[in-house]
């Protein structure tokens, strides 16, 4: 990709008319895919207006593109992660569970372990699809939260799965101790999430961001807390703990997104309560239903052991 950082440009003559994301793969270098991302993302202003993908430029339309920093590639020597469990494993897919801490792939300002590492260190074969730093990741978990992730070990297994994400054909369920109680116990979020306008690397509830729904069912309610299992549509970034944040029920421990440090610290948490417990989807060789589950790591299942006792 070309340099990073903020561009200001105007859309030359010759690509009058174009649809967005080609004039911009046209002006910067980018792939077409990397366009649309970007678009996507927010990162570009036309005349200083957001625009879609698919809108039509304009020559002497001013551009203006926030470039992301060039792709970290995989260390050359992998280093193993510790705690990084494998639930199931065959020719076209590997699923894990992912312990606190670890990033799913290298990304910039990003030290620490990653699956995609730790995978490669212990001996898996990954699909060469997709990006460098990214090879076999269809989908994401943050770092600080844990559970059921799938990466895929043939080309083919990514290109059906990362269809499958695309087309919100995958049963994502996660386990979110919240603070408080929603209101109502059961309910669904359709709130659209982009980057945070603090650019401090939060994100939020902005109206022209991405759609993303979140569907959420109280399992158990605690005095301080309550346990939700919470259902995916989308898969954006933070998404649970945004919307869950801009309903006033940030997950406990979640720091970065206002949560209580006193009930944190009182539950002896460093990190939010969120928890991949399932996942579920059609295997890519043969169709097949398949679904795996990860148990509560050590620090949520002491978290939910002292709100237990107090009730």
């Amino acid at each position: 990709m070309t340099a990073t950082g903020a561009r200001r440009v105007p859309v030359p003559d010759g690509l009058d008319g174009e649809r967005l994301d080609a004039a911009l793969a046209r002006m910067f270098g980018l792939s077409r895919t990397q366009a649309q991302d970007l678009v996507g993302n927010g990162a570009v202003l036309v005349s200083g207006s957001p625009a879609a993908k698919s809108d039509r430029v304009r020559a002497g339309d001013w551009v203006d593109v926030t470039l992301p920093p060039p792709p970290v590639q995989p260390l050359a020597n992998p280093e193993p992660v510790p705690g990084l469990g494998i639930l199931y494993e065959d020719t076209d897919i590997v699923v894990v569970d992912k312990p606190v801490g670890v990033a799913a792939h290298p990304t910039p300002g990003w030290t620490g372990p990653t699956v995609l590492q730790g995978l490669l260190a212990a001996g898996h074969t990954v699909a060469t699809s997709g990006a460098a730093e990214r090879q076999g990741i269809v989908h994401r978990l943050d770092a600080g939260t844990t559970g059921v992730m799938v990466v895929a070990k043939s080309d083919h297994a990514y290109s059906v799965l990362k269809q499958a994400f695309r087309d919100r054909a995958v049963d994502k369920r996660y386990h979110a101790l919240v603070q408080g109680h929603p209101d109502p116990l059961r309910g669904t979020i359709d709130a659209p999430i982009a980057r945070h306008p603090s650019g401090d690397g939060r994100f939020a509830v902005v109206s022209d961001g991405r759609p993303s729904v979140t569907h959420y069912d109280t399992l158990e309610a605690f005095r301080a807390a309550s346990l939700l299992q919470v259902r995916l549509e989308t898969g954006r970034t933070h998404q649970i703990r945004v919307h869950m944040t801009a309903v006033r029920h940030p997950c406990v421990g979640d720091r970065l997104y206002g949560a209580d440090p006193v009930l944190a610290k009182r539950l002896g948490l460093s990190r939010q309560w969120l928890h991949a417990v399932q996942l579920g989807f059609a295997h890519p060789a043969d169709g097949r239903h398949v679904e795996f589950t990860s148990p509560y790591p050590a620090d949520l299942a002491a978290a939910l052991a002292t709100l237990e006792a107090e009730a």
